[in-house]
């Protein structure tokens, strides 16, 4: 099926029509002890971007009183709506008119076109004061971006530079400062994707940063 499809839809769209695809990159104690907090800590309002078929949302879900997301893969949004999360469109998330308390930006960083901009607009709309970006991105560094069956370059340059992972974690501190974030806590994890006929799952390595607005 997935084999069929591929011929003018995304993977990501296909496994949202088929029902798998599932990512996995934190537990509920690895989330809390990055953002240094306890099982019983609540917030007011997170912001899931690229939120996927929301198995991820689901490990943060239970901190938060309103729980929004983002998705392009109309398939996935699907996912989404059945598991009762507040779906804003692409270009609507910036505008609601109010501010989120944590946003995630989860291995997205890499597959927009504008991930620069990306990081402004999330400045823009987090609670100044006690907010925090959880955002984590493969390395080393390879963007492109999902268009149909096809793979493009982004529109936007993002300089990560250095070969090794930690070079290109270093790297990140600067551009994270341009547009307005410190870096507060960061790790590394294995971020796995459910797989195929021929993996059970596949790992790629996740720098996973906690970013404070400045």
């Amino acid at each position: 099926m997935s084999s069929v499809f591929s011929m003018f839809m995304s993977r990501t769209s296909i496994n949202g029509l088929l029902g798998r695809g599932s990512m996995f990159v934190f537990s509920p104690e690895q989330f809390q002890s990055l953002l240094k907090v306890g099982p019983d800590w609540k917030s007011h309002r997170l912001l899931d971007l690229g939120a996927g078929d929301g198995e991820v949302t689901k490990v943060m879900s239970p901190h938060f009183e309103e729980i929004y997301v983002t998705e392009m893969s109309q398939t996935m949004i699907w996912q989404l709506q059945k598991k009762k999360y507040r779906v804003l469109n692409i270009d609507e998330w910036q505008s609601t008119g109010f501010q989120y308390d944590v946003i995630s930006c989860l291995n997205l960083l890499d597959r927009c076109h504008q991930p620069v901009t990306l990081l402004k607009e999330m400045r823009s709309v987090l609670e100044p004061t006690r907010g925090r970006v959880i955002l984590a991105l493969v390395l080393p560094f390879h963007p492109y971006v999902e268009n149909g069956g096809k793979w493009e370059k982004p529109s936007e340059i993002m300089e990560v530079n250095g070969t090794i992972w930690e070079e290109q974690v270093n790297s990140l501190a600067a551009v994270f400062q341009e547009a307005g974030f410190v870096v507060e806590a960061f790790t590394r994890l294995p971020y796995l994707c459910e797989g195929d006929m021929y993996n059970d799952y596949y790992v790629l390595d996740d720098a996973v940063f906690v970013l404070r607005p400045v």
